[in-house]
């Protein structure tokens, strides 16, 4: 959510950190600030409620130092404005901090800080850390930064710059992702390797209860109790130019259509012909533990849930195998029964979100078997987890999830595929299942080059006050995601529901001022589905439908290409990702950061 950045070297820190902040804007965010170690032997610091253009234009021309941390702020404590704003100072203004997370007990630290004399100036939780950090009599920062940690609860990733010490940054991770960068006699340090990749590809990812601190030549690791640890440098496998606009407006736009590329690299060299199967083998799941699998539960929240969904009903489908999915963030709270027989998989675009980290901590504890399905290598949820599926969508800027939600999809179908044939899939089922997963790329960039329907489609629809989507068994988490795509970057209220459930109360929501979007596949449920753009016509209710023929029932059809049945509903999302964007087009929405979300949930 919130976004690290900082930097201690030969150059001058401020246009570095900026650049830096302007890499991590897609994460969402309110208001930006930055703190540079000046020369002079004391702290700068600016900060700006707004983006961090707004920021930039508040920088003095004079403004120069060495060292710096930078940071862009999602409101938890307190509301976005220049005071709350990151780095926070202690009282002497020597001790700078910033922070991701989300201090649980900072409502007893701030009574604690203000019994003893300290004022106060933010709302935030994040404004203790360096009031604890500047009282501290310990001989050195990093001593200071670990007795404030003890008396911590809660989630961070910090990064703190003292007046006294210019020649470091010492930095902690608990629950937030914090990332060095190796550089040449200059080091980094991100919330996300989107900030680095410009200046260096080598990086050190922090473990939770992990410190550090970096020199302009130098870093070292260590626990938060003091103990050295040893981090070795790992190559980012992404370039600089993966985070480029690449000539479209919107990184929104881009993603859409770098599908078909993005599919068929999470395809690339796992497919086994020979024996109608494919090849994971990041898994770590033999023949033998494959079997003795009698049930898969999927964990992820927002886009992630909805690609468990449809990956549950390929599970069953494919492998035969009892499959469900449930949000991550309600999984954990409710004291599941959790079975040696049961295989987890947890779900996540960055490999950070922290419900599905919790949730994917507490089955370790429980002894279960976890796999993770995610876009980041390195993340926390890859190391946390016995085994896997990277799904090599490449960065992912845009706040909601396009290209990622695909290849997590294919990724499932690939689990799927896998589990089966090890079970009772056929070969010749498998055979026909690998062929459909082959056609996929050229079935996506023959949608895409459909477009121009869709945005005038768009354009029609654009200014409903409500949106019905319906599907049934494939199609109705295709409709799940469809409505969270448009509500999450157009702002129209938009609610899905399984097309048989019509009838038992949504129904008195249909008027011509709210069109339904119906998911309409040419399966074996063609006359349920038309018998429900029935009941919706008979109520004057406008129909957009998605389906492999013209729908006569509906006012307009998108039709998409056919694929195998169980695989239709990774074709039948694509163009539904494509009119939500042209609706916030048509609306003049703020498309990569839409308002009060953001990239990679860090905080619960």
């Amino acid at each position: 959510m919130c976004g690290i950045v900082g930097y201690i070297g030969k150059r001058d820190a401020a246009p570095l950190l900026l650049e830096g902040l302007q890499r991590l804007e897609y994460r969402g965010y309110d208001s930006a600030g930055v703190a540079i170690a000046a020369r002079s032997g004391a702290l700068k610091t600016v900060k700006a409620k707004g983006r961090v253009r707004d920021l930039e234009a508040r920088l003095p021309k004079r403004f120069a130092g060495a060292t710096g941390i930078a940071h862009t702020r999602w409101a938890t404590h307190g509301a976005p404005s220049d005071t709350n704003a990151h780095p926070h100072l202690d009282e002497a203004g020597k001790v700078a901090v910033v922070h991701n997370g989300i201090i649980d007990n900072a409502g007893d630290l701030r009574a604690k800080l203000a019994a003893d004399g300290v004022e106060l100036t933010s709302e935030t939780d994040t404004e203790v850390l360096a009031h604890l950090v500047g009282r501290s009599a310990a001989a050195t920062l990093e001593e200071a930064v670990r007795e404030t940690l003890r008396l911590v609860e809660g989630t961070y990733g910090i990064a703190v710059l003292h007046a006294d010490h210019p020649d470091r940054i010492v930095v902690a991770r608990n629950g937030s992702p914090v990332v060095l960068g190796i550089g040449e006699r200059e080091m980094f340090v991100a919330s996300d390797v989107a900030a680095l990749v410009s200046h260096t590809r080598q990086v050190v990812t922090l473990e939770d209860g992990e410190m550090a601190t970096i020199k302009a030549d130098d870093y070292r690791t260590y626990t938060t109790e003091g103990s050295r640890t040893s981090s070795s440098p790992e190559t980012v496998e992404w370039s600089p130019e993966s985070y480029d606009m690449a000539g479209h407006d919107t990184y929104m736009h881009k993603e859409i259509c770098e599908q078909a590329e993005a599919v068929d690299r999470v395809l690339r060299g796992r497919i086994e012909d020979r024996f109608s199967t494919v090849h994971l083998g990041g898994l770590n799941l033999d023949a033998r533990e494959a079997r003795a699998v009698r049930r898969v539960k999927i964990l992820g929240c927002g886009t992630s849930y909805h690609a468990g969904m449809i990956g549950a009903q390929l599970v069953e489908e494919l492998a035969r195998v009892p499959a469900d999915a449930e949000p991550a963030s309600e999984f954990r709270y409710r004291n599941p029964v959790v079975d040696p027989d049961t295989l987890y998989v947890a779900v996540s675009q960055s490999g950070e979100t922290y419900d599905v980290l919790a949730a994917v901590q507490e089955l370790k504890r429980k002894g279960a078997r976890v796999l993770g399905v995610v876009n980041v290598v390195g993340s926390a949820i890859a190391r946390e987890t016995d085994g896997g599926i990277y799904v090599h969508a490449g960065p992912e800027v845009c706040v909601v999830s396009t290209k990622c939600f695909t290849n997590t999809v294919v990724a499932f179908g690939l689990l799927a595929l896998h589990l089966g044939r090890i079970r009772d899939l056929s070969v010749a089922d498998g055979r026909r299942v690998i062929e459909g997963l082959r056609r996929l790329p050229e079935q996506i960039a023959e949608m895409l080059r459909g477009e121009d329907e869709i945005r005038a489609l768009a354009k029609e629809y654009a200014h409903a006050r409500s949106m019905m989507f319906i599907g049934r068994v494939r199609g109705y988490p295709v409709a799940r995601e469809a409505a969270l795509k448009l509500k999450e970057v157009s702002y129209i209220h938009a609610e899905a529901y399984p097309a048989s459930e019509l009838k038992h109360g949504p129904l008195a929501l249909i008027e011509p001022e709210v069109p339904t979007v119906a998911i309409v596949p040419d399966d074996e449920l063609l006359e349920k589905n038309r018998a429900a753009l029935e009941e919706i016509k008979a109520r004057e209710g406008r129909i957009l439908a998605v389906a492999h023929r013209r729908q006569e029932k509906a006012d307009h059809t998108i039709v998409v290409p056919r694929s195998e049945p169980e695989l239709d509903p990774i074709l039948m999302g694509i163009p539904l990702q494509l009119f939500a964007y042209h609706t916030a087009l048509e609306l003049g929405r703020d498309i990569d950061k839409p308002r009060n979300l953001a990239k990679s949930v860090t905080v619960e």
